[in-house]
């Protein structure tokens, strides 16, 4: 007896996002990049402030968000954002150990961000590789073998 429903499978429609460690190494080292910038400046909200927390926080986290979103063009934008504020970071570096090589606070907020900046390179290329890598067709099976008869 055939039921009235096919059968479905429990299959799972929409996996969640695996918590990877690229991902956790890109949210640890945009918190210490955000309290950085926070122990960094005055604890008052200036407009000094504002501007940089608006593009050096939010607008890496909204890029974030649009690559976790799988939107193809976010990705190559976070990667060109990422390049070019991992790019200042070296260069702050270079020219923190050229003039005071005691500042140990500068250079420490300068290798957080530029960490932070890298995982966001790799994330945002990881996201630009693996957009057209949809659900692949089944493959046909071989044949069955002869039965020796």
């Amino acid at each position: 007896m055939s039921p009235l429903l096919p059968a479905f499978s429990s299959a799972v429609y929409s996996h969640p996002m695996r918590p990877t460690p690229l991902l956790v190494l890109l949210l640890n080292t945009f918190v210490m990049e955000a309290g950085f910038l926070f122990i960094g400046n005055s604890p008052s909200f200036t407009q000094g402030i504002a501007w940089k927390v608006g593009f050096f926080l939010l607008l890496p986290l909204g890029l974030s968000l649009f690559v976790w979103l799988q939107f193809r063009w976010s990705a190559a934008i976070c990667v060109f954002y990422a390049t070019i504020g991992l790019a200042i970071d070296i260069a702050t570096m270079i020219q923190t150990l050229s003039t005071d090589t005691t500042a140990v606070a500068p250079m420490m907020a300068a290798a957080i961000s530029g960490l932070f900046y890298f995982c966001l390179i790799l994330f945002g290329w990881q996201s630009f590789l693996a957009a057209d890598h949809g659900p692949t067709p089944p493959k046909f099976h071989p044949p069955n073998p002869p039965s020796p008869s």
